[in-house]
């Protein structure tokens, strides 16, 4: 299933997120005029930063979530002409109207289990020659928060899909890509100890863990894995390729 982010108090905490688009960006070149699929655009702090690399150009933001989109149509409003924002499921086909010229993602796939299947709809979606450029959790991601996470649950946690250098190379291939170039990247994020943590935790990292729980149980929960932290310290390893969809 889908799930809802609280996409304001996301919008409200200080994201390494944004260092991970920029350098995402700085990937792909631009002439100015191209249709860019973005996938997983959250609240439309990297559409924005699209928008401002094509003046004549448009995106075509896709989410799963639809008070992400609200947001983004909040935070774009006087450019929603070069936008289409689409909720849709990124395992299935996607409902764009004509093939992209690139492609790009950043702090989404770790999300998605199956990606095979993901990556086959990107390159559908794509023309002959199009980029394509993800930063996403990667092996060993969030390893100390997650044996936190373990410790109070007394079970293993599956929420996420963090995938490695070489079986991310094949399945890019598989779907059709070439020129495949993928890295680890360690990238830890501090925050300030308390609230802050707390609640970047609560929002960012622990999302689907609360979904599961009754809300009552919400803050002892968040407040049981930060106490297992030895420092209010995210230990990010970040998965990082660029591909040509293939001729």
């Amino acid at each position: 299933m889908l799930r809802e982010w609280d996409a304001a108090a996301y919008d409200s905490l200080p994201l390494p997120h944004l260092r991970w688009g920029r350098r995402t960006l700085e990937r792909l070149s631009f002439a100015g005029d191209e249709t860019i699929l973005e996938a997983g655009c959250g609240t439309g702090r990297d559409t924005e930063a699209l928008l401002d690399r094509l003046p004549r150009g448009r995106v075509v933001a896709v989410d799963g979530s639809a008070r992400m989109l609200e947001r983004l149509r909040e935070r774009l409003a006087d450019r929603l002409d070069r936008v289409e924002a689409i909720q849709a499921d990124l395992l299935e086909p996607l409902p764009v109207a004509e093939p992209a010229d690139a492609a790009f993602s950043v702090a989404t796939f770790h999300w998605i289990h199956d990606h095979d299947t993901l990556f086959a709809n990107i390159a559908r979606a794509l023309r002959p020659g199009a980029r394509f450029a993800v930063d996403c959790g990667g092996k060993g991601n969030v390893a100390r928060v997650r044996a936190a996470i373990e410790d109070v649950l007394g079970e293993r946690t599956d929420m996420w899909n963090f995938a490695g250098t070489e079986e991310t190379r094949e399945r890019l291939e598989r779907a059709g890509f070439t020129d495949v170039e993928v890295a680890l990247v360690e990238d830890p994020a501090r925050l300030e100890p308390g609230e802050q943590f707390h609640g970047y935790l609560a929002i960012v990292v622990l999302g689907a863990h609360l979904d599961r729980i009754p809300p009552a149980e919400h803050r002892a929960f968040v407040e049981a894995v930060a106490a297992r932290l030895d420092e209010p310290v995210v230990d990010y390893v970040r998965l990082t390729f660029t591909a040509t969809r293939a001729g």
